[in-house]
């Protein structure tokens, strides 16, 4: 069973004067260590290295201020062993937990990041975890993206995972994110129903499609208006690759310091994307009970937010 939120992770890499004037290729094996040459230079030329949002040559120099995304083959067979990295969960029981998520951490396992991920500490903090999506993914039943923070759920046995599963399918796990995008919004509420596929030109991107793809709705209130941004909440009704993210670049208000979406969308604070996922509303798989669990806004998110006029 595949996931139902499947993306490609990525470390992100922004060059300093003492490194530019040097091949591509070089810069990444020096920042890259797990990775040899040959690899790397394979990710290039396969299109899964990103300079400035734009596919380069092994051979290209880099220049001072370049963003270089690397994203993650998900070909990796390496055996996944348990760690004891710090993770926060808020809740826990003989069939799910509920992770809450720091940005920059990627969720499982991929090519070069076989370690340091949450799937890595799942393992050495909670006995059982459900088996469906393989030992790479143990328990995990959705994802958030590396720089995104904020609730997830995770199975700790194949029915609760299949019971949670079921809910993602039907829309009735409910979650919601709050993120600050550029521009003043023209409207206080709205949905946003699109189809989404992969990006023809850039096959690590996700874009709005007009046939093929696979049917979006993304629901937003502004909760705020501020003299350039605006914070606003976005309720899933489906669950697609980078779904929010490519919604809110579609409207022309894309998510501030989102790396692979839209234009001079950053401001001069962390460089997490300030996307956090604040509440996860689902039906638990024994009790059929409703729970909900909620999640302030992270410290950068809050000191970005008070950087702004109003």
């Amino acid at each position: 069973m595949n996931l139902e939120i499947d993306e490609l992770e990525y470390d992100t890499f922004q060059v300093q004067e003492k490194d530019s004037n040097q091949r591509l290729d070089k810069y990444l094996v020096s920042n890259l260590s797990s990775l040899s040459r040959s690899y790397i230079q394979n990710l290039i030329k396969e299109g899964y290295v990103l300079v400035n949002k734009n596919i380069e040559k092994a051979s290209y120099l880099v220049e001072v201020n370049d963003e270089i995304l690397v994203f993650h083959k998900n070909d990796t067979n390496d055996e996944v062993l348990a760690e004891n990295i710090p993770i926060k969960i808020v809740y826990e029981d003989k069939d799910i937990a509920i992770i809450d998520k720091e940005a920059g951490m990627v969720v499982h396992p991929s090519a070069g990041h076989a370690t340091n991920t949450l799937v890595n500490a799942l393992l050495y903090h909670i006995k059982d975890l459900s088996t469906i999506n393989g030992v790479h993914r143990p328990g995990i039943v959705h994802r958030l993206d590396k720089d995104t923070s904020g609730l997830l759920v995770v199975a700790k046995n194949d029915i609760a995972h299949q019971s949670l599963v079921n809910q993602l399918k039907d829309h009735s796990m409910h979650r919601t994110y709050v993120c600050l995008v550029k521009g003043v919004m023209e409207t206080k509420n709205g949905t946003i129903h699109t189809m989404i596929s992969r990006d023809a030109k850039n096959r690590l991107k996700m874009a709005v499609v007009d046939k093929d793809g696979k049917d979006s709705i993304t629901h937003f209130t502004v909760l705020k208006q501020y003299a350039k941004y605006a914070l606003v909440e976005c309720n899933l009704e489906t669950g697609r690759t980078h779904q929010i993210r490519v919604h809110m670049d579609f409207i022309h208000h894309p998510i501030i310091n989102d790396p692979l979406y839209g234009i001079n969308n950053k401001i001069a604070y962390k460089s997490n994307q300030l996307l956090h996922a604040c509440k996860l509303t689902l039906v638990h798989p024994s009790t059929n009970k409703e729970m909900t669990f909620t999640s302030e806004l992270p410290t950068y998110f809050k000191e970005a937010l008070a950087s702004l006029k109003e």
